[in-house]
């Protein structure tokens, strides 16, 4: 009984190590991905908006990584996968990606240039609405362990109906969408809008393709479907 005890604390400790260092390697890549697709194209680290708006997102992440560390270390391993198991999905993901890096690449050169003038408080608002809609993230990610990265059904996975599942199907993607659209302006551009308005479509197509996987694959999720109508926004859609 001791010797299954310790192999079995020894893979948790190997599996949380795992899953550590995964989250390091990809914080790693957060000053690259600012210097070279932010940073570079504005042509100065003068660009406080930035620093603004990445704060707004690391250093809560960083806090609930520490919490689900601690108390679903299973959950990050979910959120850790990026390979997606359906085709729909893969083409949806490769579509996004330019989509997204536009984003973020027209903000640097929209500061170059001037293009836009957004005023302060307008930003401030904007990091704060990004603030909320992560805050609220984290509440869906409490309240559904199973709040995977790609789109999969696992091995005694069940339907989630309580929290904000009861009001929307796929709260995740509201607190998604609401980010989206409050980033071009929270990095203080008018022309990053653009891409970024074309994101929700994006989401649209993959919950269409993910209620389908779920249908297909998860016990109970029609009928959860009859009860909860809204998908994404409660009373529209």
């Amino acid at each position: 009984m001791v010797i299954i005890m310790n192999k079995e604390n020894e893979k948790q400790i190997h599996e949380l190590k795992s899953i550590r260092r995964k989250i390091f390697i990809r914080f790693s890549f957060f000053p690259l991905f600012i210097g070279l697709f932010v940073l570079l194209p504005a042509g100065t680290f003068l660009f406080w908006e930035v620093y603004a708006y990445f704060a707004v997102i690391l250093i809560p992440l960083a806090f609930v990584i520490s919490y689900f560390l601690k108390n679903d270390p299973d959950f990050l391993e979910r959120r850790s996968k990026m390979k997606e198991k359906e085709t729909q999905q893969k083409k949806i993901v490769l579509l996004s990606i330019p989509l997204y890096l536009a984003g973020f690449i027209l903000p640097g050169f929209d500061h170059r240039f001037g293009w836009s003038d957004i005023p302060v408080f307008i930003v401030i608002i904007a990091d704060l609405l990004v603030l909320s809609s992560y805050t609220y993230i984290f509440l869906v990610f409490k309240e559904n362990s199973y709040a995977s990265r790609v789109v999969e059904v696992e091995e005694a996975q069940k339907v989630i109906s309580t929290g904000p599942y009861s009001i929307v199907r796929h709260p995740m993607y509201l607190g998604v969408l609401v980010m989206f659209l409050s980033t071009p302006v929270a990095l203080r551009s008018w022309w990053a809008v653009i891409p970024f308005a074309i994101m929700p479509v994006i989401l649209v197509f993959r919950i269409f393709n993910e209620e389908k996987v779920l249908s297909e694959q998860l016990p109970g999720y029609t009928e959860y479907c009859r009860k909860v109508r809204f998908r994404m926004i409660p009373f529209v859609w």
